[in-house]
Order: C-alpha cells, then sequence, then structure tokens
C-alpha cells in the first residue's frame, strides 16, 4: 500500500535526519517526552537536550536555548505549548535547522508559516515516536 503524500515527506524526513534537539525534554521518566525521545535515541538519533533547567539528560548536555547549541541540528522537536512555540521557531531558523517537529496536541500556523517561508518543513500536532513506528515498525 502506497503512504499518503504527507506520509511520504514524513517518512523521508526521518530517514535523512541524524540530529533532533529536542526543546522542553525533561529528565523525568514520569513526562511523555522523556519516554518519546528515549524510544528516538534508542533508534539511533543523536539527541541534543533544550531545557534551561538541565545540565544534562540522557548523558548529554542539555542547552538552555537552541542558540547555544554548538554543532548542526537538523530536526527541533518541541515540546512545548502551541502558544510558546514561535520564539523557538525563531531560532530554528536562525541555526539553519532543517526541520521543525511539534508534538502531538502542539500547533501554531503562524509560527509554522514563518518556518516555511524560511525554507523549514513543518510538522505538527504529531508524536515523533508514534510516526517512527507507524512507518519503520
Amino acid at each position: 500500500m502506497e503512504l499518503p503524500p504527507e506520509l511520504q515527506t514524513i517518512k523521508a524526513i526521518l530517514q535523512s535526519v541524524h540530529v533532533i534537539a529536542s526543546v522542553g525534554l525533561s529528565a523525568s521518566d514520569e513526562k511523555d517526552s522523556y519516554w518519546i525521545v528515549s524510544y528516538l535515541k534508542d533508534k539511533g538519533y543523536k539527541i541534543i537536550p533544550v531545557n534551561p533547567k538541565a545540565t544534562e539528560i540522557f548523558g548529554e548536555k542539555a542547552y538552555p536555548d537552541l542558540l547555544s547549541i554548538p554543532g548542526k541540528v537538523d530536526v527541533v522537536q518541541l515540546f512545548r505549548k502551541s502558544e510558546d512555540v514561535p520564539p523557538f521557531v525563531d531560532q530554528a531558523i536562525k541555526i539553519g535547522a532543517r526541520v521543525v517537529w511539534m508534538q502531538e496536541g502542539i500547533s501554531n500556523p503562524e509560527a509554522a508559516a514563518r518556518a516555511e517561508a524560511a525554507g523549514l518543513q513543518v510538522v505538527q500536532n504529531a508524536c515523533m515516536r508514534a510516526t517512527h513506528r507507524m512507518l519503520f515498525g
């Protein structure tokens, strides 16, 4: 069965990216972000935690914001409320990220339009772990 075009695009994103900056990643295993990112790390993605209250998550140095990350970032994964998304989208554009991924329950059409206008791909209201599982088993 052929995938719908939107899922083909998402599958291509997941196959081509390697470095995911996870904004709002929690060090607590009681939070969904912890388990979602743990899964992605187990699948071979390099995870960069972005959380101003943490120094390290999953053995990786945590950064207070996207602009503080010294290396290249492919995907900015957002675990923040929809209304808190715009400044992180602006930072994603500044650091040259390729994709902004807003987790399930998170969407911001204005910020998404700004990211797309700057050449980034945008996924909204979709769990990266659930999507990866669905596409790759």
